[in-house]
């Protein structure tokens, strides 16, 4: 009974384990490592690329814009309308893709029969269970150019599972985008 309950445990952890990695924020970002950060004061947005305007709502726009103009102004760079020493540009694609989940149970006596305790051919079947679902990855890129040089500069790039629930947007879309911005090379000052 005990080396079920352990196996069952183990399993119960594994399961979790994995799932908790599907919805992790996955992040990379490159940079000109000539340039100097810390010269830039001013920003402005480029905008979002149109193939954003057509999968993404007015209401995420704003709050993606928002959660990075945060990350840029702590980081000490000021927001203008038009003309900032650097220009963001940003730009989200949503991919579907299809996962799945196995796991086996087994069931059975512990002790058989034969020559003594836990000895011998026991009674027990396995059985499987195979799971697919079809989820979705939203992937942010934030393009930072040198506006005067017309160069980029620095890219960060975030992808995740997207949460469906609307209440848990726009803190997921904040924690991205921190994520994201972290990998700049100006340290946050705020």
């Amino acid at each position: 009974m005990k080396k079920q309950t352990t196996f069952y445990l183990l399993a119960a952890l594994l399961l979790g384990i994995l799932s908790g990695c599907s919805s992790k924020l996955s992040i990379t970002s490159d940079y000109d490592k000539e340039v100097d950060f810390t010269q830039f004061k001013t920003y402005s947005f480029y905008g979002w690329t149109k193939e954003s305007d057509k999968i993404i709502n007015s209401i995420n726009r704003e709050r993606f814009e928002k959660a990075v103009a945060e990350e840029l102004n702590a980081r000490g760079l000021s927001y203008v309308e038009d003309g900032g020493e650097l220009t963001v540009s940003l730009f989200i694609q949503f991919d579907h893709k299809r996962g799945v989940n196995a796991y086996t149970d087994h069931y059975g006596s512990p002790y058989g029969y034969g020559y003594g305790y836990g000895w011998g051919w026991g009674y027990g079947y396995s059985s499987t269970h195979y799971h697919e679902y079809d989820y979705l990855v939203g992937t942010l890129v934030i393009d930072i150019f040198d506006h005067q040089q017309k160069k980029l500069i620095w890219q960060g790039v975030g992808s995740q599972t997207v949460d469906e629930k609307p209440n848990n947007r726009e803190y997921g879309i904040k924690r991205a985008v921190r994520g994201i911005i972290a990998k700049y090379p100006v340290n946050r000052t705020k």
